[in-house]
């Protein structure tokens, strides 16, 4: 007898091996016609999979992670069977599953079209009509080899030839295609209703550039048609509050190829910048950070001793002079630990406290960059922390606290939280990882918010707490971070004289909170959809004369609350007022005041508020009352 474990602990007798579609029809016929997949004893499975000995199971259907994902897989080869359907000629190389979707990368004669494209989708649909059953087979790998050499799928048979001798080859085929894959794939093409093709773009063989440039389709598929619907319907508001196309509209900054991943900020956009900065620094100032600035450019000498050079050369950018070799700084701590070593420390001076706004640059592929959000050149709001063990698990609380209150300032209320353990790659023996490793999940725990292991994820250094954060449209950003790090003291040298009076390393703590400033403005420009809070926002409130007799008023005006401290400007050109209310309403300017004869007879403004809400008349110290509520409650629009 055969025994399958079911994840509700339920077990299920059977007098011979079984497949996994045998025992979803024993449980039921509803379970046997959603069953997509099974996972036997943490392993995914086809539901053909034979269980040949004890084991536990759970059914894979659409309502799955798992389930979507072999939907996507699936379609990813239902594509490559539409091209190969379409275009004989054309070689098929990988086929993997993407974040929302997937994509195929091909070897053809010319560049496929758009209307390739739309040819594709619709082969496809008609494919997935005719529900061919999709059907597992194992080859040798020579034979594997010979057989798409055959056929003139060159690419396939480097990819298998590559395969170590020996190992099992897994071909799905479905009708008139056959191709390699781990699998698993759902039972039939019928299975694949809801999906799409996006886009077309170039891509390397093995991403080497020195191969030849594939053309690669991404497409989307899904579950559920409402939830592709609600994807797409996504991406057109992602498209709409591209950090880039807003950069340009609002005027706030461009990038160009003499500075490939550095960013010219405009006057708006640097106005906007030293919002964010100087709030930061307050955040400094009021949690006992002393902020510090040290050099750029650094001797190798000292990225070797902290083992940046060992692990992170390849993205630093690094230069020479008189014989010595220096690298431009990709991250702040080392010169952090130069500035704590510069005196003799007591454990009464720690925990100690350094923040700084420090300018690094990483080489960044430049495939990788993407406006402001993946840069070259950056700001990070840098801070480390030296402090005793007794003191780690304190300081970690006490440090998500702080990021809970400005994430919230900024307009940001959801926040998930992933701790990062050790990767194969690192410094220090595994007792103080064991240590760094402890004190991270228990602040968390002592949050009070729940927490996912990243394993190997963490830094060459240390582990880290990832902060991530959901933005207006679901996205998530990884922002924030703390990291516990044994390793950099001691290689740099640092100590304190403890209560024994002996010497001691100390512990040190690596977190930011916005991370790149660059990246969190974007970040920030897509979230508001160019609509910056009052508080954040680099022109606050735009006056506008109906004629010129007006002018010296809306001078007047603009000049009393440029005295409270408000980012005001004038628009006081010949142009009709409706117009310079259109124009200015463009810009996402949260306050229009507009004024003519009866509101500089009166001392009013009449004040319109972003959205095309229309507030009617009200003095000037009433408005200004107004604007300092909103930028106090930093609420996000005006109200």
């Amino acid at each position: 007898m055969i025994t399958i474990t079911l994840p509700d602990g339920s077990r299920r007798e059977f007098p011979a091996p079984v497949t996994v579609a045998d025992v979803a029809a024993s449980i039921g016929a509803g379970l046997a016609k959603a069953a997509l997949a099974g996972r036997v004893n943490g392993a995914l499975v086809d539901t053909s999979y034979r269980i040949e000995a004890d084991a536990t199971l759970s059914i894979i259907t659409d309502r799955d992670a798992d389930g979507v994902d072999v939907i996507r897989h699936s379609t990813a080869h239902l594509l490559a069977y539409a091209v190969k359907d379409l275009f004989p000629d054309a070689q098929v190389t990988i086929g993997p599953v993407i974040e929302n979707g997937f994509y195929y990368d091909f070897s053809y004669k010319r560049p496929f079209t758009p209307e390739d494209l739309a040819a594709i989708e619709a082969r496809m649909t008609e494919l997935a009509r005719k529900d061919e059953p999709v059907t597992r087979e194992v080859w040798q790998r020579d034979d594997a080899v010979n057989y798409f050499e055959s056929i003139g799928e060159r690419y396939k048979a480097e990819i298998i030839a590559s395969i170590p001798q020996g190992e099992p080859i897994g071909l799905y085929r479905e009708g008139s295609f056959i191709d390699l894959c781990r699998g698993p794939h759902v039972p039939s093409t019928g299975r694949l209703k809801v999906f799409k093709l996006m886009k077309l773009a170039g891509a390397y063989w093995r991403g080497d550039s020195r191969n030849e440039m594939l053309q690669r389709i991404y497409g989307t598929a899904w579950a559920k048609k409402d939830d592709q619907e609600a994807y797409l319907h996504m991406l057109e508001e992602a498209e709409r509050r591209d950090h880039r196309k807003l950069g340009r509209e609002l005027d706030l900054f461009h990038m160009q190829d003499n500075a490939p991943g550095m960013v010219f900020w405009h006057p708006r956009g640097w106005t906007l910048w030293q919002q964010v900065e100087q709030y930061m620094r307050r955040v400094y100032e009021d949690n006992g950070y002393q902020e510090v600035r040290c050099p750029q450019i650094l001797d190798r000498s000292l990225w070797e001793r902290s083992g940046h050079w060992e692990n992170y050369k390849d993205h630093m950018f690094t230069t020479a002079s008189e014989n010595r070799d220096y690298a431009v700084k990709p991250m702040n701590c080392p010169g952090h630990v130069q500035v704590y070593n510069s005196g003799l420390r007591s454990y009464r001076d720690l925990p100690l406290r350094y923040g700084e706004f420090g300018a690094c640059h990483r080489n960044e592929p430049s495939g990788a960059l993407h406006g402001i959000m993946r840069v070259r050149g950056f700001v990070q709001d840098d801070g480390h922390i030296f402090c005793t063990e007794d003191q780690i698990l304190a300081e970690c609380v006490a440090y998500t606290e702080l990021l809970h209150r400005v994430y919230r300032d900024f307009g940001f209320d959801k926040i998930l939280y992933k701790v990062a353990t050790r990767p194969a790659k690192r410094v220090g023996d595994d007792a103080l990882w064991d240590k760094a490793e402890h004190a991270l999940m228990e602040s968390l725990r002592r949050s009070g918010v729940e927490f996912e292991i990243a394993p190997g994820d963490g830094a060459f250094y240390g582990p880290k707490i990832e902060y991530t954060l959901k933005d207006a449209l679901g996205r998530q950003w990884q922002c924030g971070t703390m990291q516990v790090d044994f390793n950099m003291p001691q290689r740099l040298g640092a100590e304190y004289v403890a209560e024994d009076n002996t010497r001691r390393h100390p512990v040190m703590l690596h977190r930011a909170i916005v991370g790149s400033l660059e990246r969190f403005i974007g970040i920030l420009i897509e979230n508001h959809a160019g609509a910056m809070p009052m508080w954040l926002a680099p022109v606050q409130v735009v006056l506008m004369n109906i004629t010129d007799g007006q002018a010296d008023y809306a001078r007047d005006v603009a000049q009393a609350l440029k005295k409270q401290g408000f980012r005001v400007e004038c628009d006081l050109r010949n142009e009709k007022i409706n117009y310079k209310i259109r124009e200015n309403s463009l810009q996402k300017i949260p306050y229009l005041l507009v004024v003519g004869d009866k509101e500089r007879q009166s001392g009013m403004v009449a004040v319109r508020a972003r959205g095309g809400l229309d507030l009617g008349a009200m003095t000037v110290q009433a408005f200004i009352d107004r604007l300092s509520q909103d930028v106090s409650s930093r609420r996000a629009a005006p109200q």
